[in-house]
């Protein structure tokens, strides 16, 4: 079997529940998994965006140790004004929260990282040429819901007349992590001069995580997705809690809770689940800020048992076989018969 020492990854978002996600990747780090491109959305971004910055899943882990995520629900002068102020605020700012704070937290985290971060011009990759898909360590997922588009950045700030290589970090991890409502949309003109609002890449595709294949039969090294499920069953099936809805409140909050975590779970395919590390969340939601500390501590061990509990069975060839030769395969038959319609060439061999 193929020694595992590099892989790509795909981190879910969940907000607060993204706690998880270190608890596993301690154990991937522990078995000598070196991290090449990584991709996140909401809470996956952060996480992503610290490991493509050189954090080790220890830096991670001490660092949360040290976060009041209360702080994260910063409010501006609108929002403190008593009784009508969070709903004025919903009306004209569109969200709850600022996400100032968190900004310039991981802007911080970023700068003081080994990589040294503050734009994507500081994540390439160095065997890549530009303009390859993987030539970003980081990609990062939002959504703009004024041209109703899934957004991959850095390469989709182009749509906004910006350079990718130009665009902040911080800046980018903070669109993919606005959950609607809670935080203010980021705002920014796109090339005709109209303002588009960006929001948590979730509302489109929370768990993307077929984003970084190739078309070869025999990929150098697997991509694992890291999900974060209210629980396992028994036959390792995701087994989803209900949300307790008891007023206006709570419906809100499960109403954007199924928003961003519905469809991925519903669509997702048998050669992803394969590959996904499922991480139960332990009744943590995704906006418990005020999570206390035993509950993150538990969150994190849970991450950890589901990385160890996946590699117990985990066989890259095997998965290569059952799911990658045939679906290439599938694709190379549907291409030649295009071609010989008078459609473009076959997709090439590629081993």
């Amino acid at each position: 079997m193929r020694e595992l020492d590099k892989a790509d990854a795909v981190f879910e978002g969940g907000g607060v529940k993204g706690i998880g996600l270190v608890g596993a990747l301690e154990h991937m780090e522990e078995r000598g998994v070196k991290f090449q491109n990584v991709v996140g959305t909401s809470a996956g971004a952060i996480a992503a965006a610290l490991v493509a910055a050189g954090y080790s899943a220890a830096d991670l882990g001490s660092i949360l140790e040290e976060l009041d995520y209360r702080r994260f629900t910063d409010l501006s002068m609108l929002d403190r004004v008593p009784l009508i102020g969070p709903a004025v605020s919903l009306l004209r700012e569109k969200g709850l929260y600022q996400g100032d704070y968190f900004e310039n937290w991981l802007r911080e985290l970023l700068a003081k990282a080994p990589r040294k971060v503050r734009t994507f011009r500081d994540l390439h990759m160095d065997c890549e040429k530009p303009g390859s898909r993987y030539f970003y360590k980081l990609q990062v997922i939002a959504a703009d819901l004024s041209r109703r588009k899934l957004l991959v950045l850095p390469w989709d700030i182009r749509d906004y007349g910006r350079d990718p290589e130009d665009l902040d970090v911080a800046w980018a991890v903070r669109m993919s992590m606005s959950i609607p409502f809670f935080f203010e949309p980021v705002r920014i003109q796109d090339g005709g001069g109209s303002t588009c609002y960006i929001v948590d890449g979730g509302v489109l595709s929370n768990f993307p995580v077929d984003i970084l294949d190739d078309k070869s039969v025999n990929p150098p090294w697997p991509t694992f997705g890291l999900k974060l499920v209210d629980r396992v069953n028994d036959q390792g099936l995701v087994d989803e809690e209900p949300s307790r809805i008891r007023g206006p409140i709570t419906l809100l909050k499960a109403m954007f809770e199924t928003m961003l975590e519905a469809h991925d779970a519903r669509y997702i395919q048998q050669k992803n689940f394969d590959r996904t590390i499922a991480i139960p969340t332990l009744g943590v939601k995704t906006t418990d800020f005020g999570i206390r500390r035993d509950r993150s501590e538990a969150l994190r061990a849970s991450g950890r048992r589901a990385a160890e509990q996946f590699f117990q069975t985990w066989n890259f060839e095997e998965w290569i076989q059952k799911h990658r030769v045939p679906e290439v395969m599938a694709l190379r038959a549907m291409a030649a018969a295009d071609h010989a319609s008078g459609g473009p060439e076959p997709v090439p061999a590629m081993m």
